[in-house]
């Protein structure tokens, strides 16, 4: 078993301002997703994931969000597995909003 990196809030906001973004995926429900998620995030719930990893191709690196942690390991173990730099932000938007980070509403 592949052991999952993980990355703070703090490193999560940090890399975002890369010249080549670190792509943020949130696996939240939709419901989740619509009630505030980080700006930029690309939403494909994590029962979607499979099927859907052909719209990640081309993203450098991608980093899986969820609202505590615990479906982005499993999300990055996915990515991992499918050749993907994927790490897991630990804390989620949980963790996000405490650190006083932005969240958008759709």
């Amino acid at each position: 078993m592949t052991t999952i990196r993980e990355i703070t809030v703090d490193q999560l906001a940090a890399v975002r301002r890369d010249v080549e973004p670190t792509l943020v995926l949130d696996v939240r429900g939709r419901a989740e997703y619509a009630a505030g998620h980080v700006p930029g995030a690309l939403n494909i719930p994590l029962d979607e994931l499979p099927e859907r990893l052909e719209e990640l191709r081309g993203s450098e690196r991608v980093a899986a969000i969820c609202r505590s942690g615990r479906r982005s390991i499993e999300a990055a173990e996915t990515l991992v597995a499918a050749g993907f730099d994927a790490v897991s932000v630990a804390g989620g938007t949980t963790g996000w909003t405490a650190a006083g980070r932005p969240t958008r509403v759709d």
